[in-house]
Formats: C-alpha cells, structure tokens, sequence
C-alpha cells in the first residue's frame, strides 16, 4: 500500500473532502493536523506550503485536493 500522508486544519473544507476519498477507498493515511500541532505546522511552512491540504503520496507533494494527481499516484 502506499504511504499517504495529508497535512490539515481544522476549517478546510477540502481537507475534509480528501480525508473522506481516502477513507470511502480504503486507502490509510497519517494525518498532521496544524490547527493542534504547531511542528506540523512548521514542518508545512518548511516545505515551502502556506496552505492545506498538503497531500503527500510516496513523497509527491499534492498541493489541495487534486483528486487526478491522488487517483494517479495511489493508482486508483
């Protein structure tokens, strides 16, 4: 299974939109929520993103929900 990880806050919208895709299609991810956790928040601006969802698939960074980029790296 690939690794997916998504950077979130607590007010995105499509935050939530991307963790509900993943979840209808069994697809496990970590979450790092920046609205609880200032490190995740630091560890997204360190990567240059000022902005959620930040969705990394075998670290290919996903800057919002693009569900063709996450379809065609998890191979759905």
């Amino acid at each position: 299974m690939k690794k997916i990880e998504i950077y979130t806050s607590d007010t995105c919208i499509q935050c939530k939109k991307a963790k509900e895709y993943f979840q209808n299609n069994n697809l496990e991810f970590i979450e790092y929520n920046i609205s609880s956790n200032q490190e995740y928040k630091r560890e997204l601006i360190k990567k240059g993103y000022l902005s959620v969802p930040v969705i990394v698939v075998e670290g290919q960074d996903i800057l919002g929900f693009d569900l063709t980029r996450i379809k065609q790296l998890t191979g759905m």
